[in-house]
């Protein structure tokens, strides 16, 4: 199993779609698992490839052959975040 977290961070390069191209084809032909996490909903991900083509191809694999799981909700994140000295100077004593 192939995981790619915070999938779509940012526009990819051309070689970095080419490249990814190459790896998801593969994993669906041999049918072999892939998960991604991402922070942006599937329509927002087209404009991150340089070339539409190899774009759209890809993430027809992806979206296509997949199961989807959408989460609404507020980010765990703000919980787990690490405190400072900044943030213990403010804190009631």
């Amino acid at each position: 199993m192939l995981i790619l977290d915070d999938w779509a961070m940012r526009e990819l390069k051309a070689a970095q779609a080419d490249d990814l191209y190459e790896l998801v084809s593969e994993r669906a032909v041999a049918r072999k698992p892939l998960v991604l996490t991402s922070n942006r909903a599937p329509k927002d991900w087209y404009p991150l490839f340089p070339n539409k083509v190899v774009g759209e191809s890809l993430l027809d694999r992806l979206i296509n052959n997949s199961y989807q799981v959408f989460m609404d909700g507020p980010s765990y994140r703000p919980n787990k975040r690490p405190t400072t000295s900044a943030d213990t100077d403010k804190a009631p004593r």
